[in-house]
C-alpha cells in the first residue's frame, strides 16, 4: 500500500490507521509473540483476511507499527540548560520505560535484531528515535568525540536502573548520573579554534638568541 492510493483512498488510509494501531496496542501491552494477524484483526474490527491483503507477515505489521511509534515519538523541548535537558530527557527515557512498556518493545526487537536485517533495522530505527533528542544536547554542549560514549553511559545506566533492578530514577540519581558522565566530556566551546591560545616555545628552549652586533668597521 503506497501514501499515493492511502490519499486516493479514504477507506485504505482508514484501515491502515485502525490496524497499526491495533498492532501497536499489542506490541506494547502484551510484547512481540501476541502480534498476530488473527489478534490483530479482532482487536482492529477487520477480517483477517484484510489484514493479510496489506500486510502479508507477521514482521510486515510490526515494521510498520514501530515505524508509526518512531515518528510519533515526543521529547521534552531543549532549553539551552544542559544539565536540565538532559535530567528531562532521561526522566522522558525513564518514564517511557517504566510506563510507556518501551522495555517490552526493545527487549522483543532486540532478542530478534541478530536474525533478520529488517529487525536490525528497526533497532537501530528505535535507538536513533529514542536518544535523538539527548543526541541534539549533547552535540550542543561537548566535543564531538564524547557524544556517543557520553550518550550510551547515560541512556545506559536508566536502563540498567529501570529494566534491570527495578529501581526508580528521581532527580537526585539523574543529577548525580550527568555529573559523572559530564565530568569525562569536554565543553564544546573549548573546541573553537579561535580559542585555543598560540603555543610558547618549548621549555627546554633555552634563553632567546642574542642580536647579532656587526663590528664597527663593517658598517
Amino acid at each position: 500500500m503506497t501514501s499515493e492510493t492511502a490519499a486516493l483512498d479514504p477507506r485504505i488510509a482508514r484501515t491502515r490507521r485502525d490496524v497499526v494501531a491495533a498492532t501497536s496496542a499489542l506490541l506494547l501491552d502484551e510484547g512481540w509473540d501476541a502480534v498476530t494477524h488473527a489478534a490483530v484483526a479482532r482487536r482492529a474490527g477487520y477480517s483477517k483476511a484484510t489484514v493479510y491483503t496489506h500486510w502479508p507477515t507477521r514482521l510486515d505489521l510490526i515494521s510498520a507499527s514501530i515505524e508509526q511509534i518512531c515518528d510519533e515519538a515526543d521529547h521534552p523541548a531543549a532549553t539551552g540548560d544542559l544539565r536540565a535537558d538532559l535530567r528531562a530527557g532521561l526522566a522522558d527515557f525513564a518514564d517511557d520505560l517504566t510506563h510507556g512498556h518501551l522495555d517490552r518493545l526493545l527487549a522483543g526487537v532486540v532478542e530478534r535484531a541478530n536474525c533478520s536485517e529488517v529487525v536490525g533495522r528497526l533497532r537501530t530505527r528505535l535507538y536513533e528515535t529514542g536518544t535523538s533528542a539527548l543526541r541534539a544536547v549533547l552535540e550542543s554542549h561537548v566535543a564531538q568525540r564524547d557524544v556517543e560514549p557520553a550518550l550510551a553511559l547515560l541512556t545506559g545506566a536508566v536502563l540498567v536502573l529501570v529494566t534491570f533492578e527495578g529501581r526508580p530514577v528521581g532527580t537526585a540519581a539523574l543529577d548525580d548520573l550527568i555529573d559523572r558522565v559530564l565530568a569525562a566530556t569536554t565543553p564544546r566551546a573549548s573546541q573553537d579554534p579561535s580559542a585555543r591560545e598560540v603555543p610558547g616555545p618549548p621549555a627546554d628552549a633555552g634563553p632567546p638568541p642574542k642580536p647579532i652586533s656587526l663590528p664597527s668597521g663593517s658598517r
